[in-house]
């Protein structure tokens, strides 16, 4: 299964028994526990949760947080829908979005969606991945995460209740988790350049900050009172899990840090317990796949737009090495201007024709079509860098090599 490419969702739902994604678990508690082994609460998928295979290929962190998601949204349709299909959870959860996304412009209104509801959903969720946590962007620096997108979830859940109250339910989670997240990392005792780059960030940069003076931090946890008799643990666990997620970074908790969760715990009334669970579950994670696990990613947005293009290029250069090389060898013009450029620059005519000649190549590879959408062109220069490392050497016969250097006598 090929998460990068389309129809994969009715792929995972052909690879498996409803019995093993729904009923595998006994109740949203256990699914949410196993969730968090994944890493998908954490923001960084490791694994999907269905045991047996998914195929031969090595899935990225972002595929495998989009499986994530697709499957959480699928429990908790079923848990609703008992005798339900899978076409009525793929239309409902598309409806869901539709609600979510109701009246501007967002992520679903990206994509010219086609008629078939499983590729829209494919776009939807891929969609997700790139828009998690749009709230926190400042000019030259943005605050990127994919723990937020269990937020999805939960008001997926809310939905199926009550279709009206999901935006105001979503927007209400994002202010308590986002706030929690904020005053979490504001009790630290001792403050990183880091720390405090993140506070003023959030400071200036979200709408949702209750209140930036010292007395905040009370202030915000009397507005959680809403959720002091809630029997619904998935929410409390959720904020819990992602403000000890945000203290985690230098694997150490000082006395005040200690204090404002255990009075987030009280506010939220949740057993001691928990509190020493959830930083078990995250130093557990940790320690088994050697990951750093930061709630908050910052960087110029330019440098990871880069890095993260890079990535996704290569990985579709190397799924579609064979097909692409097949391509190349029927455009000759294109295979020398390509060996050409792994010793010199391009002249403009002849960047203009290999920009043209991989087009039409990328029309032919559906995995490609990436390159074809609006902006896309600007990781053609990407897709040149990567060609001649990755092709078989039959393309590296027609590289360019440069004279050597004579010696002198």
């Amino acid at each position: 299964m090929n998460p990068s490419a389309p129809d994969w969702i009715l792929k995972f739902l052909n690879l498996f028994e409803k019995n093993e994604l729904i009923a595998a678990f006994e109740n949203e508690n256990k699914f949410y526990e196993v969730l968090k082994q994944t890493g998908f609460i954490y923001g960084v998928s490791v694994s999907a949760m269905p045991k047996k295979s998914l195929g031969k290929l090595k899935l990225t962190k972002e595929e495998l947080t989009k499986i994530n998601l697709f499957h959480a949204l699928l429990f908790q349709f079923f848990q609703k829908n008992k005798n339900g299909t899978n076409e009525e959870a793929i239309n409902d959860i598309l409806s869901f979005y539709k609600q979510l996304e109701k009246g501007k412009t967002g992520f679903f209104q990206k994509f010219s969606l086609s008629h078939n509801p499983s590729n829209s959903l494919e776009h939807i969720l891929s969609a997700r991945l790139q828009e998690a946590n749009t709230l926190l962007k400042k000019n030259t620096v943005s605050l990127l995460t994919h723990a937020l997108l269990y937020l999805d979830v939960l008001t997926y859940r809310q939905w199926l209740l009550n279709p009206t109250s999901a935006k105001k339910y979503y927007k209400q989670m994002e202010t308590a988790v986002l706030t929690g997240c904020f005053y979490t990392l504001k009790s630290k005792k001792k403050k990183t350049k880091y720390d405090k780059l993140l506070i003023e960030l959030f400071e200036t940069s979200s709408q949702y900050i209750i209140d930036e003076t010292d007395g905040g931090a009370a202030t915000f946890l009397e507005s959680l009172n809403y959720l002091n008799n809630s029997e619904d643990s998935l929410e409390k666990n959720y904020m819990l899990d992602l403000c000890c997620l945000t203290v985690w970074e230098d694997l150490k908790m000082d006395q005040t840090e200690h204090q404002f969760l255990q009075q987030l715990m009280v506010t939220l009334n949740l057993p001691v317990k928990e509190l020493s669970d959830s930083l078990s579950a995250l130093n557990t994670f940790s320690i088994e796949h050697t990951e750093k696990i930061l709630l908050f990613e910052y960087s110029h947005p330019v440098k990871q737009f880069y890095k993260q293009s890079a990535s996704t290029v290569k990985l579709l250069i190397i799924r579609n090495k064979d097909r692409l090389a097949r391509e190349l060898e029927e455009s000759g013009e294109l295979v020398v201007l390509l060996g050409h450029s792994t010793v010199r620059d391009l002249s403009a005519e002849e960047k203009t024709k290999v920009k043209e000649q991989l087009l039409d190549v990328c029309k032919t590879i559906p995995s490609l079509t990436i390159f074809l959408l609006p902006g896309g062109t600007v990781l053609l220069p990407l897709l040149v860098k990567f060609i001649p490392k990755l092709l078989p050497s039959s393309f590296q016969e027609n590289r360019i090599t440069p004279p050597s250097p004579q010696r002198g006598k």
